[in-house]
């Protein structure tokens, strides 16, 4: 009979509550698809250009920009499981104002305030539960939000296909509303509490933290004062962003996130329908996107079961490989018209699925992993928010150019040029991003510190219940 802790419980409880904000997320990604084929067949004077379809699916990146921007200093003054839950009320006024919306420019404004609503919660969502994980299950409890983003694309997809665009709105509204509701009895993040000098002793007890998790790092500079203590210096400060604790996690976050973008992960997505047309399949386009959605699901769950054994560095150069090759590939089956020849002409869709499983397996959420992990404790809030923000530009980025790279580089040319971005970010990963597996919070910042003393970590032991 396998025994299953109080801790793993407690902290898989917090993980699920967190992960709605990212399956809401999912919804927020998913709608486009399954929308807009409903908005042409049902009020086919609501959208009457391209343009405009171009930005329903566009416009909640930029949102989501705005969003991450002011989460940053939301989350670092009210907490992680505060900003959740202040986030989930303006979802729901969003997803609903969407669902009644007689016109055009309020479809784009609702679509402007769920993607709000994605920046804002997108960091601290993953922050919230990295800091309240073991090192030993960090791994697989903070790649669920992911999984569940994955999760929420599908079921965006499969309700589509059955409902309205307007009761597909409400059936999203409903997950804002669970969302505020789950997150009730959760505690607070002992180490946000802690930064705030508040007493951390009931949510560690409450989640069974075991020492190395709530470990803290012994700052390098003397405290003068309490008041010092209790407030840090700021981030935007030139001795604190060019030290080497936090200017070398910036850049690897960053990084990651970015190439997550530019792998043309969206562009691939906005294009699947055209790759199966072109490949000649008979395949529904809504059951195109639906197969789609399964895999990238399914290779998330496989992550997701795996990165605390393999590690994050093994499974991000895996991706990255199996990303290059895939988009090679598709960009070869576009130049040589491989669709006028028998079998070769699957080698698209061959292509898009091999891309959906490579891109699930790593860069689709171990970045996002890596956000709550690499920062510092006392600038984790502004970082990760950051980091989210040039994530978001970059996928706004990638969504409005893809028709105007495929006209000036053709698609065979865009393909490519997303294949270098993976190939790049294979060698960034080879040798720039270390292993964070089975390390506490405190161990990965005095990793990008550089020191070595065996003292600089002090372990916080708590009392926890049997």
């Amino acid at each position: 009979m396998i025994k299953i802790s109080t801790a793993f419980l407690k902290q898989l409880w917090l993980t699920f509550g967190a992960s709605l904000a990212f399956l809401i997320i999912g919804l927020v990604r998913g709608y486009s698809a399954s929308a807009l084929p409903s908005i042409e067949a049902l009020e086919p004077n609501l959208i009457q250009t391209s343009e405009q379809k171009s930005w329903i699916g566009a416009i909640p990146p930029l949102g989501a920009f705005t969003g991450s921007m002011m989460s940053g200093v939301v989350m670092q003054h009210a907490g992680r499981k505060r900003t959740l839950q202040m986030a989930a009320p303006l979802w729901a006024a969003g997803w609903l104002l969407l669902g009644f919306a007689p016109s055009f420019p309020l479809v784009l404004l609702a679509r402007f305030v769920d993607g709000l609503c994605v920046g804002f919660t997108l960091a601290p969502a993953q922050v919230y539960v990295s800091e309240c994980c073991d090192p030993e299950i960090r791994g697989r409890l903070g790649s669920l939000p992911t999984l569940s983003m994955s999760l929420g694309i599908l079921l965006s997809y499969v309700a589509g296909n059955w409902l309205s665009w307007r009761h597909l709105a409400f059936f999203s509204a409903t997950f804002c509303g669970a969302l505020f509701l789950v997150l009730l009895p959760l505690p607070e993040s002992p180490v946000w509490l802690e930064s705030r000098g508040l007493d951390s002793t009931a949510a560690k007890k409450w989640l069974h933290l075991s020492s190395r998790a709530t470990a803290v790092v012994k700052d390098d500079v003397p405290k003068k004062s309490e008041a010092t203590e209790l407030a840090p210096p700021s981030l935007f400060t030139r001795e604190v962003f060019f030290s080497s604790s936090v200017i070398k996690p910036l850049i690897v976050g960053f990084s990651l996130l970015f190439f997550q973008q530019f792998s043309g992960i969206d562009a691939v997505i906005f294009f699947t329908v055209e790759i199966f047309q072109s490949a000649g399949s008979t395949l529904n386009p809504m059951m195109a996107t639906i197969i789609v959605g399964v895999v990238q699901l399914v290779c998330n769950g496989v992550s997701t079961m795996v990165v605390d054994r393999a590690g994050r560095r093994p499974l991000l150069l895996l991706s990255a490989a199996v990303m290059c090759a895939s988009m090679l590939a598709m960009g070869t089956a576009y130049y040589m018209e491989l669709q006028h020849s028998a079998w070769l002409g699957y080698l698209p869709v061959g292509s898009l699925v091999v891309f959906m499983i490579g891109f699930s397996l790593g860069f689709g959420g171990l970045p996002f992993l890596l956000l709550g992990e690499l920062f510092p404790a006392h600038h984790r809030s502004q970082l990760s928010a950051m980091a989210s923000a040039v994530n978001l530009l970059s996928m706004f980025t990638v969504i409005k150019s893809f028709h105007a790279l495929e006209t000036v580089l053709t698609s065979a040319g865009t393909f490519w040029m997303y294949a270098c971005f993976c190939a790049l970010a294979f060698f960034f990963v080879l040798f720039m991003v270390p292993e964070t597996k089975g390390k506490s919070l405190a161990e990965i910042e005095e990793h990008f510190r550089g020191n070595k003393k065996s003292d600089a970590v002090i372990l916080q032991k708590i009392s926890t219940i049997a």
